[in-house]
C-alpha cells in the first residue's frame, strides 16, 4: 500500500510540470506569432521609407527637367542633365528595392498567417491536453485517497510502537521499512540473513520482530510456514496382552 500511494503521489506531482509544458508550448506559438508581425512590421516600415525614397527621387527629376526651359547656357543644360540623370539612376534602384521589399512583404505575410494559424492549432491542442491532465488527475487524487483510506484501515490492528518503528524505518529507506527473507538472504540488501532468524521467521505463532542486520529493514518470509513439532507419540505395543 505505501509503495502505490507512493507511486499516485509521485504521478500527482508531475501534473503542474505537466500544465506548465502545455502552457510553454501555447507560449512558444505566440512568440512565434509576435516575432512574424514584429517582422512583417519592419518590413511595411522599410517599404514605406523606399515609397519616399522613389518618390524624393522622382520629385527631383521632374523639377530639374522643368528647369531645362529656363537655362541660357550649354554648361547650364549639361549640369542639368547630368543631375536628370543621376535622379532617375537613383529613382531606379529605389524602384528595385521597392520591388524586392514588396516580395519580402509577401512572404512575411505568409509567415504570419502561418504563425497565426499555428497558434490556432496549438491552443487547440493545448486546451485538450489541459483537460485531459485534469481528468487523469482527478482521477489520480480519487485512487490516491482510496489508497490512503486502505492504508489506515490496515493499520488499526498494527501496535503503535510497531506502526512508530516501521514509518522510522520506511522513512530512512525511500518508502520501504521492510525486506523478504528468501534463500537465506534479505531481498532488500541482499546480505545474507542468519539461519536461525530465517528459522524463527517460520515458525507458525512467532511475533518477534526482526531486522535485517545490514540494511535495518523489517524481515518477512513468504516461504512455507513450519508448524510447532507434534509431541512424540508413545509405543503403540505399550500395554498390549500377550497371545495366550
Amino acid at each position: 500500500m505505501d509503495h502505490q500511494v507512493a507511486a499516485l503521489r509521485s504521478e500527482l506531482d508531475t501534473f503542474p510540470k505537466r500544465v506548465q509544458e502545455a502552457d510553454a508550448q501555447l507560449a512558444g506559438a505566440k512568440a512565434a506569432l509576435a516575432a512574424a508581425k514584429e517582422l512583417q512590421a519592419r518590413d511595411i516600415g522599410e517599404r514605406k521609407k523606399i515609397e519616399f525614397d522613389v518618390q524624393q527621387w522622382k520629385d527631383r527629376a521632374r523639377k530639374y527637367r522643368d528647369q531645362t526651359a529656363a537655362v541660357k547656357t550649354n554648361e547650364a543644360y549639361k549640369a542639368l542633365q547630368h543631375e536628370i540623370a543621376n535622379a532617375e539612376a537613383e529613382m531606379a534602384a529605389a524602384e528595385d528595392r521597392q520591388l524586392a521589399s514588396m516580395v519580402a512583404g509577401e512572404d512575411a505575410e505568409r509567415k504570419v498567417r502561418k504563425a497565426e494559424a499555428d497558434l490556432r492549432e496549438s491552443e487547440t491542442a493545448v486546451n485538450a491536453e489541459k483537460k485531459r491532465i485534469q481528468a487523469l488527475h482527478v482521477e489520480k487524487k480519487k485512487q490516491l485517497d482510496a489508497a490512503l483510506a486502505e492504508r489506515a484501515k490496515a493499520l488499526e490492528p498494527v501496535p503503535e510502537d510497531f506502526r512508530v518503528l516501521y514509518e522510522r524505518i520506511a522513512k530512512r529507506h525511500h518508502g520501504t521499512g521492510v525486506a523478504e527473507a528468501r534463500d537465506g538472504q534479505c531481498r532488500g540488501c541482499g546480505m545474507r540473513v542468519l539461519p536461525h532468524i530465517a528459522e524463527e521467521l517460520r515458525r507458525e505463532g512467532n511475533e518477534e520482530v526482526f531486522r535485517c542486520e545490514s540494511c535495518g529493514l523489517i524481515l518477512y518470509t513468504l516461504e512455507p510456514i513450519v508448524p510447532p513439532a507434534a509431541p512424540p507419540s508413545g509405543d503403540s505395543t505399550a500395554g498390549a496382552q500377550p497371545n495366550s
